[in-house]
C-alpha cells in the first residue's frame, strides 16, 4: 500500500521555517564578532568530539622524567609536575566543560521557564510565593550559594553541576516573569480564554513559546558565567576531582609552578578566556537577531 503523499501545507510550511533559520543564520554570521564567537564554539565542539584523536598523548598518563618541560615539538603546550600532557589534558578537558555547560543548561532553561510564567500568569500569592523564594537566592552571589551547596552535597563534579544549576535559575525565572505579564493582557491570549481553553493551554501554546526567544538568548549569555564558576569550583577543589583534566582544577594545580612554569596557567586560563569571551558573543548576536526592535 502506497503511503499518503504530504500535504501542500506541510511541505509549505516547513520551507518556510527553513527559510527563516537560513536568513536568521545569515544575519547572525554578518557581525564578525558574532562569527568569531561562533566559530570558536564549533571549534570547542569539534575538539571535544574528536578529543582521542586529537590529543598526542593520554590525559592521564605521566613521565616523571619529563616534568614540568616548557612547550616545545614533543609537548605542544608542556607538560605539568607529573610529565602529564598539557594540550592532551586540555583537550579532554573540553569534554567536561560542554558536559557542564549543557547539563546546566538543560536543567536551568525549563525551571526557570516554567517558574517565570506561571508566576506572571497567575499573579496574585503564586506570584508572591515564587517571586520571594527567587528573590532569597538572588540575594546570594552565584559562586557563594554554589560553593555553599557543593560544600552540603560534597566536592564532585556532579554535585558541582546540581550547585551551578539550583543558582541560576533564578535570572531566567526574572526574565519569563515579565514576558508573561507583558503577554498575559494581550487581546489573543483574551480571546482563547473566551473560547474555553485552560491556563494549561494558554501557557503552553501561546505564551511559553513567545518566551523562548529571549530566554534561549539569557541562557546562551549564561554560560559563559556557567564555565567561570565551574572553574572556580574546580580551582577550589570543589568541582571536578583529580585527575580529571577540568580546566579550573588544572590552573590550581599548576599555581604552585606559575612563576617558573607558566604554561601550566596560561593554556587552561586563555581557553576559560576565549570559550567564554564566545559564548557571551553569540548571545549579544542572538538578542541582535531575534530582538523584534531590531527588524
Amino acid at each position: 500500500m502506497n503511503s499518503a503523499p504530504s500535504s501542500p501545507q506541510t511541505g509549505t510550511a516547513g520551507q518556510a521555517m527553513r527559510r527563516e533559520a537560513a536568513r536568521l543564520l545569515r544575519r547572525l554570521l554578518r557581525n564578525p564578532l558574532t562569527a568569531a564567537g561562533v566559530a570558536v564554539i564549533v571549534l570547542l565542539i569539534g575538539v571535544a568530539a574528536f578529543a582521542p584523536w586529537l590529543a598526542t598523548h593520554g590525559p592521564y598518563a605521566q613521565d616523571l622524567s619529563q616534568a614540568l618541560k616548557p612547550p616545545g615539538a614533543g609537548h605542544w603546550f608542556g607538560t605539568d609536575e607529573y610529565g602529564r600532557d598539557v594540550y592532551s589534558r586540555l583537550v579532554h578537558g573540553s569534554r567536561i566543560t560542554l558536559y557542564v555547560v549543557a547539563l546546566v543548561t538543560v536543567i536551568v532553561g525549563p525551571i526557570g521557564l516554567v517558574v517565570g510564567v506561571v508566576s506572571g500568569y497567575f499573579g496574585g500569592w503564586v506570584d508572591t510565593v515564587m517571586m520571594r523564594i527567587t528573590d532569597i537566592f538572588l540575594s546570594f552571589p552565584s559562586l557563594v550559594l554554589a560553593l555553599a551547596f557543593v560544600a552540603a552535597l560534597g566536592p564532585g563534579l556532579d554535585h558541582a553541576v546540581i550547585a551551578i544549576a539550583l543558582t541560576g535559575w533564578p535570572p531566567i525565572a526574572r526574565l519569563a516573569r515579565a514576558e508573561t505579564l507583558s503577554l498575559r493582557n494581550a487581546d489573543f491570549i483574551t480571546a482563547a480564554q473566551l473560547q474555553g481553553a485552560s491556563s494549561l493551554r494558554i501557557l503552553a501554546r501561546y505564551i511559553a513559546p513567545l518566551c523562548l526567544s529571549s530566554v534561549v538568548v539569557r541562557l546562551t549569555m549564561n554560560m559563559a558565567s556557567i564555565i567561570l564558576t565551574a572553574a572556580g569550583l574546580g580551582f577550589l577543589g570543589l568541582g571536578a576531582q583529580a585527575p580529571l583534566p577540568e580546566w579550573g582544577a588544572m590552573i590550581s594545580e599548576g599555581r604552585r609552578y606559575m612563576l617558573d612554569s607558566w604554561w601550566l596557567v596560561a593554556a587552561p586560563g586563555a581557553a576559560i578566556l576565549m570559550v567564554s569571551l564566545a559564548f557571551n558573543l553569540l548571545g549579544d548576536g542572538l538578542y541582535d537577531v531575534l530582538d523584534p526592535r531590531s527588524e
